[in-house]
C-alpha cells in the first residue's frame, strides 16, 4: 500500500476551513450583540427615573415563549417616591390567572445617566445606563417555575414615548439560552 501525499493537504485545508468558519460564526455573533445605549443619547423626551418613577404609575404587560406564544398577561399598580437620588418603587401585580406578586424596588441614581437597584428577588445588584429617552437595564431574577427557583437573566431596554408613556422590552435568558421575552406599557398615573 502506497501512501498519498494529498492527506496531509487535506488536513491543512480542513484545519484552515474550520478556522474560517469559526472566524465567521464569531463576526456574525458579535454584530448580534445588540444597540449601546448611547445610540439613543438625542432621543427626547430625556428618560430621568427620578422623575418618570415618581407617583403613582399603571403597567400592562405579557411574557411569551421563545416561539412567541403569550404564555401570561398581567397588570401593575406602582408608585414610586424618590428622596434625593435614593427612590423606592412598589409594584403590585395581577396576574391573568388570578395569582399577584408584590416586588419593591430601591434604585440608586449613581450622576451620569447611571442608576443601581435592589430587589428581594432580585440576584445581586442591577445596574442600568440611561442616555437621551432609553435605559439599558440587566439584573438576575429569582423566578420561581413548577416548584423550583430558576435565575433568570434579564437584559431590559426601556424607552420613553412622551410625558406619561413608557415601553419596555426584556430578553430573558439563562445559561445564554433564550427563554422567551417580557413586553410592558407604562402609564405615568393611576388609572
Amino acid at each position: 500500500m502506497t501512501s498519498t501525499p494529498y492527506i496531509p493537504r487535506l488536513i491543512t485545508l480542513r484545519r484552515v476551513g474550520i478556522g474560517l468558519a469559526l472566524v465567521g460564526t464569531l463576526a456574525v455573533l458579535s454584530g448580534c450583540a445588540g444597540p449601546s445605549v448611547e445610540e439613543y443619547a438625542q432621543e427626547r423626551p430625556q428618560l430621568d427615573l427620578r422623575q418618570y418613577f415618581n407617583g403613582p404609575l399603571t403597567a400592562h404587560g405579557m411574557f411569551t415563549d421563545r416561539k412567541g406564544k403569550v404564555v401570561k398577561r398581567f397588570t401593575v399598580h406602582m408608585t414610586g417616591k424618590w428622596t434625593g437620588n435614593d427612590g423606592v418603587l412598589e409594584e403590585h401585580f395581577v396576574y391573568s390567572d388570578g395569582t399577584t406578586q408584590e416586588r419593591t424596588w430601591h434604585i440608586q441614581y449613581l450622576g451620569d445617566g447611571r442608576y443601581t437597584g435592589r430587589a428581594e428577588d432580585v440576584v445581586g445588584p442591577a445596574t442600568g445606563q440611561a442616555a437621551g429617552n432609553a435605559l439599558h437595564w440587566n439584573y438576575v431574577l429569582a423566578l420561581p417555575v413548577n416548584g423550583r427557583v430558576w435565575n433568570v437573566r434579564m437584559d431590559d431596554w426601556m424607552y420613553l414615548m412622551d410625558g406619561r408613556t413608557m415601553l419596555n422590552r426584556t430578553a430573558m435568558s439563562k445559561f445564554g439560552i433564550h427563554l422567551g421575552d417580557l413586553t410592558i406599557s407604562f402609564t405615568k398615573g393611576s388609572e
